[in-house]
């Protein structure tokens, strides 16, 4: 299935020649219009008399459509393409972070307290209280972004180059929402043994560890080992991170059905490592009625081929997931593209709750269904109601670093969830707003100081 929905993830910047007369730039417009593109910012680059060179800003859906608007560019008479930007390429040319410097180093004094030999005073006074390298070095600010490259989004195992790109804007996220210096570590390896062991030699440099796009079912295993082994925050933003929205999104939503958490009838499908956290700390929030689904339909205790996570979430019960949805009051999707049905949803319950979350194409497109649900979110921005990973894991780790927590809790993530879910205000609360924007300044402050208020309720608070 193919979303036609032109989105910025696929445009283009076409820069072209132009007569200067009446019509000729609406003849461009049109032959984008013709192929389905959605026409962005129009710069002025130089005019004269004669003609124009003008940037032209497109989205489209596909790299297959953007060429045909290209193409139908290039036909138009007297038009002459003078270049073709793929604007995505483009931001990422170079790479997406820098390291900077945060002192000017202008005299042989400068020099000589920042390196050899005044910094030898501050290496041994740290050796003497080993404390002191979260005041003395960039410890107490920096995130190591650690993935082993096999879970890339919905693409798959690219491995650790083809995973960069992703870290890189994870840490891109962290430095301009948060203030965090974050930093890619993309391991050349699949061993879970391997990664555990790289991660704790590499531990010293980190105030926390935020692990991205690792498989089920090493992910619990390398995420339960560092948790365990190690006394700076370990955070699977895959996993809790998309938990948390999910948890704040349906908090809100259950307000405008009138429902309870503890009553509602919940299939999530998609039991790899963002189902399974989401299950988990839905249940910690009180839902009591959870059927998940992969692939092969119901997670059964009758099945013999469920590893220990899902065996965690198995019931009696067998079936598809058309079966599982017969009455369920809401549906959560972390899975594919496509696999839930318009009579899927109408054979839900009453004023049925749909988070379709598979992305870049969710498992039903929501204008099929608008007018059979409640309330539907998607993990999309150019749909209403995003549930991103983006809203929790900054200010989880703002406020993990600011009082140095030493792990990151259950408490903590539930607190998390409640205090996205307040930025919607009761008076600002409905179907098409359920949570509020990733680009909402309060939320990082405000996840931030719930944070660390559940850390320090809970004694894991080092200050």
């Amino acid at each position: 299935m193919i979303d036609s929905t032109p989105n910025p993830s696929f445009s283009l910047t076409l820069r072209l020649q132009i007569p200067n007369r009446v019509g000729m730039l609406a003849s461009v417009t049109q032959a984008i219009a013709s192929c389905g593109g959605t026409l962005g910012q129009i710069d002025l680059v130089e005019r004269t008399r004669s003609q124009a060179i003008r940037d032209l800003s497109v989205d489209a859906y596909s790299t297959a459509q953007a060429e045909a608007i290209v193409q139908a560019v290039r036909a138009l008479p007297e038009i002459e393409v003078i270049n073709v930007y793929d604007r995505t390429f483009n931001l990422h040319r170079g790479g997406k972070i820098s390291v900077n410097s945060r002192i000017p180093l202008k005299s042989q004094d400068d020099l000589a307290m920042a390196y050899t030999p005044g910094v030898g005073r501050v290496c041994l006074a740290i050796a003497r209280d080993p404390e002191q390298v979260y005041s003395l070095t960039i410890k107490q600010n920096t995130v190591a972004i650690v993935t082993d490259g096999s879970a890339v989004l919905e693409l798959g195992n690219l491995g650790a180059a083809g995973a960069l790109p992703v870290m890189e804007g994870k840490a891109t996220i962290f430095k301009e929402f948060a203030g965090i210096n974050a930093f890619p570590i993309c391991l050349a390896t699949q061993d879970t043994q391997a990664i555990i062991a790289t991660v704790k030699k590499i531990a010293p440099v980190f105030g926390g560890i935020d692990l991205e796009d690792i498989a089920a079912p090493h992910c619990f295993e390398i995420e339960r080992r560092l948790r365990q082994e190690l006394d700076i925050p370990v955070f699977h933003g895959n996993q809790q991170g998309t938990a948390i929205a999910t948890l704040a999104a349906l908090t809100n939503a259950l307000k405008l059905v009138n429902k309870s958490i503890t009553e509602v009838r919940i299939v999530i499908n998609g039991a790899g490592a963002a189902g399974v956290a989401i299950a988990r700390l839905l249940k910690k929030a009180g839902a009591a009625h959870i059927l998940m689904c992969d692939s092969k339909g119901i997670l059964s205790t009758q099945r013999q081929d469920l590893p220990a996570q899902k065996q965690e979430f198995a019931v009696s019960q067998m079936g598809t997931l058309a079966g599982a949805l017969v009455g369920t009051d809401i549906f959560i999707g972390v899975s594919a593209p496509g696999i839930l049905t318009r009579d899927m949803v109408r054979s839900m319950a009453k004023n049925p709750i749909v988070m379709a979350m598979a992305n870049p194409i969710p498992e039903i497109q929501p204008e099929l269904v608008n007018n059979d649900v409640a309330v539907i979110a998607t993990g999309r921005s150019d749909y209403s109601n995003q549930i991103d990973s983006i809203l929790a894991f900054p200010g989880v780790f703002r406020g993990a670093l600011d009082c140095r927590a030493t792990t990151i809790t259950t408490m903590m993530c539930l607190e998390a969830a409640q205090a996205i879910a307040s930025l919607v205000a009761p008076t600002e609360l409905n179907r098409e707003h359920i949570i509020p924007s990733i680009f909402d300044a309060r939320v990082v402050p405000t996840v931030a100081a719930a944070v660390q208020r559940a850390a320090r309720q809970e004694g894991i608070a080092r200050c």
